[in-house]
């Protein structure tokens, strides 16, 4: 990593960060301000060290309190959690509650989904298993008593169609479960989570250790059917009925989940449609596969509401979030679970030393505070910055369509993307492109040239990434707007040794 920021030229160590801007020392040992558009990949929807959130932490310190204190009362979790579900009545009009499990990281709160949609699957498996042990127990002392007798299509005696059916539900309740996502999705890297990113780079060297996804392209959710009929398994029970014992079938709960962003972050920026929403919902409903939205990057106001995925109508039974919820500073996260689907046996069963601490809890309270202020003030002006900024990118594209293709994301979560140039006449330009590193040469000349900070995303690199904080100026956007304009001039005339220095 560190080669490749060098060649690049963003090799940068920054010394201070206030709002959207960071400071590096040039060789005289002054401060430089770069405008940071990369927002900590989605994390610093309020900025760097915002006032409040600083407060917040000076004030915690100060007095001493305990930033752990595993296995206590800790009735700071529990208002997090209350607020939270104060904003899910709210934004998706339902009155049914959801419980918190706390983590570290974005990818952690995925693994807990995972952890706990799989526990839960479990759990109605073996409720399914117990039912059908008291079928045959009843079938048994039916036909032992003479009350009943075996259908026509049932062989032997009804021990052995009891051992037929034990051995048959052995086998079938031992397969492994499935889990479905989106093609394009991006999860995390942590072992189960990378089973859910599509990208297969990031996939494919650890797919043996955990349980991997079929994956559903985002405009066929069709698919999920299909994908259900390949996978479908199912169970034997014997049915009592009329003096008759007959053998009967049984779905076999296959699916653990179904994992989707809303807005698509590492995979270029690509928005799910309220219609794709709604027919995913239905799909999953036929199957009771629960749906985790994954509001890590879209959630906590970058979208212009707290979860991105109100905005186009789609409740989900989990929640993961991290990144905004901890104000820039703080490394937490939290995955909330639909009531109907949440099991209180998990929290004896998945625990962690440093989820939950008093700090990461001080802090998320700040920060919900702040987007939740004056109505919700934050998510509006998310909203409008954002909207100001499309307005720009969609200006840009009329103006060199030769070089830009569209822009996509809601509020303060964009991408825009540049043509594919593999085919440019400039060699170095083109040797970028097919190496996949157009984007990143790109966003080296923006900080060398123009000093703002940003990236592509990491699974469609054509793609830069635009996620500033709400407190986003017109100053910052009028810097952006020139320092777009010359790389898309530099661009359409092919002038490499700007990208690139002299060959």
């Amino acid at each position: 990593m560190q080669d490749l920021l060098t060649l690049l030229g963003i090799d940068v160590e920054y010394v201070r960060g206030e709002g959207n801007t960071l400071y590096f020392l040039d060789e005289t040992g002054h401060e430089v301000p770069v405008i940071d558009y990369a927002g900590g990949y989605g994390a610093l929807v309020l900025g760097h060290n915002h006032p409040e959130v600083v407060a917040t932490v000076e004030s915690f310190l100060r007095a001493r309190r305990p930033v752990l204190g595993q296995a206590s009362r800790q009735p700071a979790a529990g208002r997090v959690v209350a607020r939270l579900n104060d904003i899910v009545r709210r934004e998706f009009d339902t009155a049914e509650p959801y419980y918190g499990v706390f983590s570290n990281s974005g990818a952690e709160s995925v693994e807990v989904a995972l952890k706990h949609a799989e526990f839960d699957r479990r759990l109605r498996l073996r409720a399914l298993l117990e039912e059908i042990a008291e079928h045959v127990e009843q079938a048994r002392e039916a036909v032992g008593a003479g009350t009943a007798v075996l259908s026509d299509d049932a062989d032997g005696d009804v021990d052995a169609l009891a051992e037929r059916v034990r051995v048959a539900n052995s086998a079938v309740a031992a397969r492994p479960s499935v889990f479905l996502a989106l093609e394009g999705s991006f999860h995390g890297k942590l072992v189960g989570s990378v089973q859910l990113t599509h990208n297969p780079a990031y996939r494919t060297p650890f797919g043996a250790m955990a349980a991997q996804a079929r994956f559903v392209p985002v405009d066929q959710p069709e698919a999920i059917t299909k994908i259900a009929q390949e996978e479908r398994a199912v169970l034997l029970d014997l049915r009592l009925q009329d003096g008759r014992v007959s053998v009967v079938e049984r779905d076999f709960p296959q699916f653990a989940a179904l994992f989707m962003e809303v807005i698509q972050g590492e995979g270029g920026i690509k928005e799910v449609t309220e219609q794709q929403a709604r027919r995913i919902r239905e799909a999953c409903a036929a199957l009771d596969c629960p749906i985790v939205v994954d509001e890590i990057q879209s959630g906590m106001g970058r979208t212009g509401a707290f979860f991105a995925s109100s905005l186009i109508g789609l409740r989900a039974d989990y929640y993961t979030l991290a990144k905004g919820l901890g104000g820039g500073i703080a490394k937490t996260a939290l995955t909330l679970i639909r009531g109907e689907r949440f099991r209180r046996e998990f929290g004896l069963v998945h625990t962690s030393t440093f989820a939950k601490d008093g700090l990461s809890l001080a802090v998320t309270h700040t920060v919900l505070d702040v987007l939740e202020d004056r109505d919700g003030q934050a998510y509006r002006q998310a909203a409008e910055r954002g909207a100001r900024l499309v307005e720009l990118f969609r200006s840009l594209i009329k103006a060199h369509p030769e070089v830009l293709k569209e822009v996509r994301g809601k509020g303060l979560m964009l991408g825009l993307e540049f043509r594919d140039l593999s085919g440019a006449a400039a060699a170095r330009l083109r040797e970028a492109a097919r190496s996949d590193l157009l984007g990143y040469v790109v966003a080296g000349y923006l900080l060398r040239a123009h000093r703002i900070r940003t990236f592509p995303t990491a699974s469609a690199v054509n793609t830069l990434r635009f996620e500033p904080s709400i407190y986003l100026t017109d100053g910052e956007i009028d810097a952006l707007e020139r320092a777009l304009r010359d790389v898309c001039a530099r661009l359409d005339d092919q002038e490499e040794e700007a990208f690139f220095g002299p060959a």
